[in-house]
């Protein structure tokens, strides 16, 4: 059975001018956004009291994004919040003044026209993208890489948009669609990742995702009467977990929870920078093979990897199998707990945090963690089970066994 692999964070600080991206402001203008939409609604926090009981810990929670707007995943809280952005840049108004009566309103396409929206996506950042699109009369034109998953496929058709799966990895699709919008009329990438010329809308998703920290922290300190101590985050190009970190770091300003970047063995892009140590970034070339499809990017968003690298404690980078342990654990809890259904990208945290508490092979990250009977653990279930039959296939059947 391939290890877990972790290192602490042993890098030089930069200046840390993007950690204002993730400011108490910034989210709440998304936040704010994000209320005005008739879909939303708070996503269940799981308090896994059972489960925090077996595992040693003095409280354990489960953000349940399976429920966000009925897509499933948390990515269109990123996508919807830098397209309206954008939209509004265009009109020179803020977007604070762009209701949802509006944004979907005939005056919006008399106003502002109509765009095309390019984008690259394992299914979760397209479909959201897609999603929004549509609720905005826009058009959406999606790039999978391949190996994506037909449903994934249909779900993002589904919501209207043009979808091609391709014969390349994820990172060469971003590639492809930036490519795209630089040719189309009034065609704009809306990406989670960021590069040197490319960084106001990979900001403002990641400040979309903001609502779900947002959420997740005002709940864990409701339920447990506590923010919590440590905080394990799931990454691809890392996105959400540089939002995640610099929210955290915002917020409990000068008493920040204990971070833990979690990612694919196969496309462990942050595991690789902390290990080199010298606080540039690192990427992985190749297929880039791993069940957790969300996380399978091989070159990190350059906005977040400052955050991280600032900020982050520790990252790991975990085999398939620990995504697998992590899905039957959640969907078969302690009894008590509630069960949550998680992907192969929601899970993993649940994995790690299942090994570092139980495997004597773990025994000293867990003591580098510091992670007691007294500990308070947030955990993100990033998506619930968006190719059901491969859901199935892993709880039902027991593949992928640890």
């Amino acid at each position: 059975m391939q290890p877990i692999q972790w290192t602490g964070n042993h890098m030089p600080r930069s200046d840390d001018r993007y950690l204002s991206i993730m400011s108490l402001t910034n989210v709440e203008g998304a936040y704010r956004f994000h209320r005005g939409f008739p879909q939303y609604g708070v996503t269940p926090l799981a308090g896994l009291a059972g489960m925090a009981k077996h595992l040693k810990l003095g409280a354990l929670c489960v953000k349940d994004e399976s429920y966000r707007f009925g897509l499933n995943a948390f990515k269109v809280l990123g996508g919807s919040y830098a397209m309206a952005c954008y939209i509004a840049g265009r009109l020179g108004r803020d977007v604070s003044t762009l209701d949802y009566g509006y944004l979907t309103s005939d005056k919006l396409r008399e106003e502002f026209g109509q765009a095309t929206f390019f984008t690259a996506t394992d299914g979760n950042h397209g479909r959201g993208v897609a999603w929004a699109a549509r609720q905005l009369h826009q058009r959406a034109v999606v790039h999978m890489p391949k190996g994506s998953a037909k449903i994934r496929y249909d779900h993002i058709a589904d919501e209207g948009a043009q979808v091609t799966i391709e014969d390349v990895n994820y990172d060469d699709c971003v590639r492809l669609a930036a490519k795209e919008a630089g040719e189309t009329p009034n065609g704009v990438i809306v990406q989670d990742t960021a590069w040197e010329g490319y960084e106001e809308i990979p900001a403002r998703i990641m400040q979309g995702y903001g609502t779900m920290a947002h959420e997740a922290c005002d709940q864990f300190v409701a339920m447990v009467g506590a923010a919590p101590t440590h905080v394990f985050v799931q990454a691809g190009v890392g996105s959400l977990a540089g939002a995640v970190q610099g929210y955290l770091q915002n917020r409990f300003a000068g008493n920040a929870p204990v971070v833990i970047v979690v990612e694919a063995s196969a496309a462990d892009c942050l595991y690789r920078g902390a290990v080199a140590g010298d606080g540039r970034p690192r990427t992985v070339e190749g297929d880039l093979q791993t069940m957790m499809a969300g996380l399978a990017c091989g070159e990190p968003n350059t906005l977040s990897w400052d955050i991280l690298r600032n900020h982050a404690a520790f990252f790991a980078s975990c085999p398939d199998w620990v995504s697998a342990r992590g899905m039957r654990m959640l969907g078969a809890p302690v009894k008590g707990d509630p069960p949550v259904v998680s992907g192969e990208s929601g899970a993993v945290g649940m994995g790690l945090l299942d090994a570092i508490m139980t495997d004597p092979a773990n025994a000293e990250f867990k003591k580098q963690l510091g992670l007691t009977e007294r500990s308070r653990v947030l955990l993100f279930s990033t998506e619930g089970d968006t190719d059901p039959e491969h859901y199935r296939k892993i709880v039902w059947n027991g593949e992928m066994p640890s």
